[in-house]
């Protein structure tokens, strides 16, 4: 009996992380099981040979990614030749989704079932994307609870499965062994900084985030400052700005560690995307901030109709957590809103509150739910007169 061959695809820091836990699933399901794509290292430690590596496709905003364009054409153009030419049962695009969405188009034409495991926010901007959805992939796997509304209304099969992170990040974080683990007190005030996973996100924010953390820190004395970091070459730009900075806060520079830092701090300065979502898990009060380019800013302000960007307030569906875009991202305005939550233990506790329910509402097992929709997907495209061993 030949294996079940699943071609996967992730291009950044998160959708590894979400890969790698869809990849473990699907094992769980299936024994003879063989994945292959654009994978990063948590990915290739679950066992997907990497035709190409994720840190490869990795590019923010929307005219930053004009120079590199060629590139990821040519990539893309080769990945779905390889693909195609392994026959796989079928494709999985985890997140990355302008990247993935052609790719499923070139795959479905030949008939590969094609999955997105991530929702585009087409809901929030540029809605006349789901026509192309619609001829791209069968099924769309969503982390969000309001998402599968958007796709009924379009025809196309959604699925909530809940977030991985949910399931993965305790309920009750142990705030007091994250602490002991880093070094730091118990009656300690503690900041974390999370300038983003990519390497543009981080050459952005690194310096308003650094200099906030600085003017903070000249408020509260005895204040310890951390910094989790996605991977090394992140790391070694942020540490380049901070040895830029002059004075300079006391940083500690972490390699990963990303939540056990955020369940030890106090407060959180993160980037926009996945980090909010893994502060809000930890139960940390954030600060949050957004910065692309001038042109993709003006871009993104005709192209957006939600009144949030960060994921706490678009789940909360009220502005829980203070947001900074663009020419707000700077540091004496980042600092105040630190300050403001330092000095309200109220709203901190309510934050812990609010949070603890969005995370029970996001806890849904969803690499295993996950799993299940893809293999269903593949039962009732197999048909009635094949019968595959592998899909029970």
């Amino acid at each position: 009996m030949a294996a079940l061959r699943i071609a996967i695809v992730a291009g950044e820091t998160s959708g590894d992380a979400l890969g790698a836990a869809l990849i473990e699933a699907l094992r769980a399901l299936v024994l003879d099981i063989e994945f292959t794509g654009v994978a990063g290292p948590k990915m290739r430690a679950a066992g997907c040979h990497a035709l190409l590596e994720a840190e490869q496709l990795s590019v923010v905003g929307l005219v930053e990614v004009l120079p590199h364009l060629p590139r990821l054409l040519r990539l893309r153009a080769r990945l779905a030749r390889d693909i195609a030419s392994l026959r796989p049962d079928a494709f999985i695009g985890v997140d990355y989704q302008q990247f993935n969405l052609g790719l499923a188009l070139r795959l479905k034409r030949r008939g590969i079932p094609t999955v997105q495991y991530v929702s585009p926010q087409v809901w929030a901007w540029r809605q006349g994307r789901v026509r192309t959805m619609m001829r791209a992939y069968d099924l769309v796997l969503c982390l969000l609870p309001f998402e599968p509304d958007f796709y009924s209304a379009h025809a196309l099969r959604a699925q909530f499965v809940g977030h991985p992170l949910a399931d993965q990040i305790p309920l009750v974080p142990d705030r007091a062994g994250a602490r002991a683990s880093l070094g730091l007190g118990a009656h300690e005030t503690v900041l974390a900084l999370l300038p983003g996973s990519r390497a543009d996100e981080v050459r952005r924010l690194s310096e308003p985030f650094i200099r906030a953390a600085l003017l903070l820190a000249q408020h509260r004395a005895g204040l310890k400052i951390i910094a989790p970091m996605a991977g090394p070459l992140v790391r070694a730009q942020f540490e380049r700005a901070l040895q830029q900075r002059a004075p300079r806060p006391d940083v500690q520079v972490l390699d990963g560690q990303a939540r056990t830092a955020l369940s030890a701090a106090d407060v959180a300065l993160v980037a926009s995307g996945t980090a909010t979502l893994e502060a809000l898990l930890c139960r940390c009060p954030m600060v949050v901030a957004y910065r692309v380019g001038a042109l993709s800013g003006l871009l993104l302000r005709g192209l957006v109709r939600l009144p949030y960007f960060s994921l706490p307030n678009l789940l909360a569906r009220e502005p829980l957590v203070p947001e900074f875009s663009q020419r707000a991202v700077e540091p004496e305005g980042l600092a105040r809103a630190l300050e403001h939550l330092l000095d309200d233990a109220a709203q901190r506790a309510y934050l812990q509150r609010r949070f603890e329910l969005i995370h029970e509402s996001l806890r849904q097992n969803g690499a295993a739910l996950a799993a299940s929709a893809v293999l269903q997907l593949l039962r009732a495209r197999s048909g009635a007169g094949v019968q595959r061993e592998w899909l029970g």
